[in-house]
């Protein structure tokens, strides 16, 4: 499938080296193509480990075992293969899953339960166990990779490579975070929704750390939605090496905590936002800002509500400022509104105010700034101080293409 980079998509960011980290790829030609496709990474002994998964019922095995696993605290390696996502594949998936984990433990001198395995592609096809061992044999004995490279093995539909990296201080010691991440369709909230591993030097407990990846990812990728479609494999995870030599991070309190959370929340929300950049057939980024809410859970439904809705996707699609079709999304959303309470604004430009059209309304302004690539949507309830921002994207037929030519 030749996919056209996005109109949307940035450019690969420059980012360091992680010590404690060694990346690498092989082609473990899971699908009929000639190009890398398994991602290996190789963690310092003692690196600490997080990770969130799809609440998905239909979740593959390497998502079960991930969940399971990441409550040990510790990683010696992580395993991505793009093609197949061995999803829906019964104990044959599950005996591929284990077989990479031993094959790995083996190899590094581990226990299995620090390997950690993600797969993203085709759903229902078992993981072919001749290839796995073959790719990860690959991986054992190849060169060390960039981030890009990385990043690019294991995409699917992705039109570009995404990467984030943000340093902070602890104290005076300085702190990297590097994460890549793969996602484009099946993008929908109550999780991750897509496959992203974010890496750094900090010395941070297991425990701390789940912590900040579980508030972080409430905030950032759990706020970006393409087709409200959750898929059967999303995984995060955030791995910490200690490498760096500060003093190490075991709550709020801890010196550098707050400065670490926010370098995370950083990364995080810009690898949610590439993503968002990256949705099949996507067009326009579409930021939705909801406020005057009962509360900030309540203003979040009600802003996935209007991310979600085809109307106000394609509208934006068209240039269309029909903010009626956001008052039906704000209606359908099941929580407080008040009709007479309600405003809508497009760019920065009010459209209605406490239930009404603006007498002077002038549609040129918002006219133009939809015809731009980045679309800001601003909703006020009037009934609180609940607030939530979340992001999506336009809704093309190019989203129809692209999923119609999936399997091919």
């Amino acid at each position: 499938m030749d996919l056209t980079p996005s109109p949307l998509a940035k450019p690969f960011p420059a980012m360091p080296a992680i010590d404690g980290a060694v990346l690498r790829v092989a082609r473990a030609r899971y699908k009929d193509w000639d190009r890398a496709d398994l991602t290996f990474a190789e963690l310092a002994e003692g690196t600490s480990v997080a990770g969130v998964f799809t609440k998905s019922a239909c979740a593959s095995s390497e998502v079960e075992l991930g969940r399971k696993n990441v409550t040990n605290g510790h990683a010696r390696a992580l395993v991505v293969n793009a093609g197949n996502s061995n999803a829906f594949t019964g104990y044959r998936g599950q005996e591929a899953v284990v077989q990479i984990m031993e094959q790995v433990a083996e190899a590094l001198g581990c226990p299995a339960e620090q390997v950690f395995v993600s797969s993203t592609g085709v759903i229902g096809v078992p993981l072919p166990k001749d290839k796995a061992r073959a790719g990860v044999a690959a991986a054992l004995e190849a060169q060390p990779c960039s981030w890009e490279e990385a990043a690019s093995a294991i995409g699917t539909t992705d039109t570009f490579t995404k990467g984030a990296h943000v340093s902070a201080l602890i104290g005076a010691t300085r702190v990297d975070l590097c994460g890549i991440i793969k996602g484009s369709g099946m993008i929908a909230p109550d999780m991750a929704t897509m496959l992203g591993y974010v890496f750094t030097d900090a010395a941070v407990e297991p425990a701390f750390l789940q912590q900040m990846l579980s508030r972080a990812n409430s905030e950032t990728f759990s706020c970006i939605t393409v087709d409200g479609d959750t898929s059967t494999s999303d995984t995060v995870m955030l791995f910490a090496t200690g490498k760096a030599g500060n003093p190490v991070i075991s709550g709020w309190e801890s010196a550098g905590a707050d400065a670490f959370y926010a370098a995370l929340l950083e990364v995080c929300r810009e690898l949610a936002q590439l993503v968002v950049r990256d949705g099949e057939g996507a067009q326009k980024f579409i930021e939705i800002a909801v406020t005057g809410a009962t509360d900030d859970a309540s203003a979040r439904k009600i802003a996935m509500s209007i991310a979600n809705s085809p109307l106000v996707k394609t509208a934006i699609a068209g240039g269309d400022a029909n903010w009626g079709r956001v008052v039906m999304a704000v209606g359908k959303a099941g929580e407080p509104a008040d009709r007479d309470r309600l405003s809508i604004g497009f760019g920065g430009t009010w459209a209605a105010r406490d239930g009404q059209p603006l007498p002077d309304y002038d549609e040129a302004p918002v006219a133009r700034h939809l015809e731009g690539q980045d679309i800001r949507i601003d909703v006020d309830l009037g009934l609180g101080k609940g607030r939530s921002t979340v992001w999506t994207c336009d809704l093309t037929h190019g989203y129809i293409d692209i999923n119609a030519d999936y399997r091919s």
